[in-house]
């Protein structure tokens, strides 16, 4: 029986005295300082979660502590993270939100929610917002069933704490038995004021990269790869303005990760029985955190994703991107305690609590795995990125960038030592091989999802906003993702995921659209095609049209798109309808296609769910229009 008691023995080197501090801080202070009542970081299900039909949520600032600084938080009901809210498929719900803050306007998304446009609660397509001192009344029929979850869509109030999750029970019993169940609500929390994250970003946006090579790599890479190889290889990381260590914008140097709330130390702990199936609700609630879950000594199996079943599927651990949910069911026996181990992307920190047959066990924290280089495979380049993309008949899935003057700077190719010579293609060139339907949304005769050329839009061409481009040659949807592969756990892809029902709709796509993401690494811009929201143009669809669009990731970044009111039904590699979600993540080098039935009227935002890529500018309007 593996060892346990009241606390480790020892913490593992990645949990650092810093964070020990802040747990211990946060621990003393939320239970006796009267900076924040104790039940206001318990886990939503131990809280109490909010049931029925009817409900009445104030949005307000409260002081809490998790660092061992006090800072205000934007909370509902007092809480952080918010309350639970438990709902009835069939069932009408009506939410008087009101806002008791001073001097901010705010609002309530409901993350992959069906329901009306004016209900959706985005500022400016939605409605105009709920000012200080007013309400505003949510009220739609539920039509499916899943775990969700709900957030502000006001400015940086998500990364700030307004985020809850939400369960909505089936009708019908689930096509799998469980004994009973927790939410597992995965958080990024910064002392710093958003505001002033997102102004330290566009100052410096590799703040938080404190992996940069340096002469001591250079050295050893001339020992093992020789000089030529090397400075090719540093040339085309240098022109595309990044390196390898450049896994995410914001990282554990400014984040504490928390679970249901509570940074590491803090070990929340949910309860089981030797012999139960418990299911564990996942929810990443994270403003630009991608984690990597696992719990050792346990295998998951993932039955849902996106609160829509999936046909089960076992494994060790899964990435969740940002907005995503997961629903996992695990058996723990032989042993009373388990860790719930949640590492960010970049192997900086981690979110970490407890499954134990009572409170106060702890089991070992596991370290953080080794830190993660990204490669030019990573990229879309190599001879064979082994995950589905075969590259180009050049050998290479070529990239490129804009030079200063709108140009296009040197092509990046390895010399011969690299084994890697692939020219680049003129984004102008790209463009005449389709048509539009509309300012930077290229149209393809035939379908895009297999190998075959990218269309560059020709907002991209000369765009000072746009550092990159790519030709990836498919989905790789096999690919579990960068610090995952090979490392003797069996872990989650995308391809593992296939939804129980067939494709809803029944229909073949009747018209395409191809949307690139596009950034600019040293200015910290996003956009689609090059062009940011605030100079876009809606994406408009014809009201019970189905139609497919295809995502290709000319960035670096990984990119998790939702697109609100309407399902993201994602296509394998040969086209075919395989699971339907309401965010698709996009790693880099990547082309992805799913289908869309426009099947509500409205306007609905479309975005990048890292917080700060969208407030930077990757969003569209989507309008779903009558026929003329």
């Amino acid at each position: 029986m593996t060892d346990t008691r009241s606390f480790p023995s020892s913490f593992p080197a990645a949990l650092s005295r810093r964070r020990f501090v802040q747990g211990l801080a946060f621990a003393g202070l939320a239970g006796g300082s009267g900076l924040l009542r104790a039940p206001a970081f318990a886990s939503p299900a131990s809280a109490g979660a909010l049931t029925g039909t009817k409900f009445d949520l104030d949005i307000g600032a409260t002081t809490v502590n998790i660092t061992g600084q006090p800072r205000q938080a934007i909370t509902v009901n007092g809480r952080l993270p918010a309350p639970l809210l438990r709902w009835r498929e069939g069932d009408t719900v009506t939410l008087r939100v009101a806002n008791r803050l001073a001097d901010a306007p705010t609002s309530i998304h409901w993350h992959g929610i069906l329901l009306p446009a004016n209900m959706d609660g985005v500022p400016g397509m939605s409605f105009d917002g709920i000012a200080p001192g007013e309400s505003w009344l949510y009220r739609f029929t539920l039509r499916q069933s899943g775990t969700y979850w709900y957030h502000s869509h006001s400015m940086f109030q998500e990364q700030a704490g307004l985020y809850g999750a939400i369960i909505v029970d089936p009708l019908q019993p689930p096509p799998y038995r469980y004994d009973r169940e927790h939410v597992l609500l995965l958080s990024d929390w910064t002392d710093l004021e958003p505001a002033a994250l997102f102004r330290r970003l566009k100052k410096a946006p590799s703040y938080d990269n404190y992996y940069k090579r340096t002469v001591g790599d250079f050295a050893r890479d001339v020992g093992e790869d020789g000089l030529r190889a090397t400075l090719a290889d540093r040339g085309m990381w240098g022109r595309m303005r990044m390196t390898p260590s450049d896994l995410s914008d914001v990282n554990g140097h400014t984040y504490t990760y928390l679970l249901n709330g509570q940074p590491p130390a803090g070990n929340w702990t949910g309860l089981f029985r030797p012999g139960e199936k418990v299911l564990l609700r996942l929810v990443n609630a994270g403003a630009m955190t991608y984690f990597d879950v696992r719990i050792p000594g346990l295998k998951m199996t993932v039955v849902a994703a996106d609160g829509q079943y999936v046909h089960p599927v076992t494994v060790d651990e899964l990435r969740i991107g940002a907005a995503e949910t997961y629903d996992v069911i695990v058996e723990p026996s032989g042993q009373d305690a388990y860790t719930i181990f949640a590492q960010d992307m970049g192997r900086t920190g981690f979110a970490r609590g407890t499954l134990a047959v009572r409170h106060g066990l702890a089991a070992p924290v596991p370290a953080n795995d080794p830190r993660p280089l990204l490669t030019m495979e990573d990229m879309g380049h190599g001879a064979h990125d082994g995950h589905g993309s075969p590259a180009a008949e050049g050998g290479c899935g070529a990239m490129m960038k804009h030079d200063g003057e709108g140009g296009c700077g040197a092509a990046m190719a390895h010399g011969a030592e690299g084994g890697c010579g692939a020219a680049m293609s003129s984004p102008a060139d790209a463009s005449q091989a389709g048509t539009t339907a509309g300012p930077g949304h290229p149209m393809h005769a035939a379908s895009s999802h297999g190998v075959g050329a990218v269309v560059h839009p020709p907002s991209e061409r000369g765009n000072p906003l746009v550092d990159m481009q790519s030709s990836p040659t498919g989905p790789r949807l096999d690919d579990p993702g960068i610090g995952l592969r090979g490392n003797g756990r069996r872990v989650l892809a995308y391809a593992d995921l296939r939804s129980l029902f067939d494709d809803p709709d029944g229909r073949e796509p009747g018209r395409e659209v191809q949307l690139h993401l596009t950034g600019h690494m040293e200015k910290f811009a996003w956009s689609f095609d090059g062009i940011p929201f605030s100079s876009a143009e809606p994406l408009r669809l014809n009201y019970g049209e189905r139609m497919r669009i295809v995502l290709v990731n000319d960035t670096m970044m990984q990119h998790p798109i939702h697109l609100h009111g309407l399902w993201s039904d994602l296509e394998d590699a040969d086209g075919a309808f395989q699971v339907r979600k309401h965010t698709i993540d996009m790693p880099p080098g990547t082309r992805r296609s799913y289908r869309v039935r426009a099947d509500a009227l409205g306007r609905w935002a479309y975005h990048c769910h890292l917080l700060y890529h969208m407030e930077a500018g990757m969003m569209r309007e989507v309008r779903v229009e009558e026929r003329a």
